[in-house]
């Protein structure tokens, strides 16, 4: 079982940046991928950003991708997602997710655990 806790969000301008961090919980980090998904207001849930095992190989949804920035630190059990050149289109509840296995997923369906989200809120 893991558990994860998202925190870092937050109201910024347009243009500006935030680092959103996720801690989980339990001593098998290091077996997840781990993706970041968001869901604004009306919308389903879509993926952001992804990250395997060890973070040396990342992926990002086309939205984000050059502004947005996945890494993680597995001694401290917890995964970041640093946005940059933020834009009011990128309002959103924001979710950490875990995978179990190496490889990371751009599906919903294939996280196993997810945490409560941190909302993001960017003014034009």
């Amino acid at each position: 079982q893991v558990q994860l806790v998202e925190s870092g969000g937050g109201l910024v301008q347009a243009g500006g940046s935030l680092r959103l961090s996720c801690l989980a919980s339990g001593r098998t980090f290091s077996s997840y991928a781990m993706g970041w998904f968001r869901q604004a207001p009306g919308n389903e849930r879509e993926f952001a950003a992804a990250i395997n095992w060890s973070g040396g190989s990342t992926y990002y949804a086309d939205s984000v991708k050059g502004r947005f920035t996945i890494s993680r630190d597995n001694a401290k059990n917890t995964v970041y997602l640093q946005m940059n050149s933020l834009k009011p289109e990128d309002t959103a509840v924001y979710y950490c997710a875990a995978r179990r296995g190496v490889t990371y997923a751009t599906s919903i369906r294939h996280y196993d655990y997810w945490g409560q989200g941190t909302q993001v809120t960017v003014s034009s």
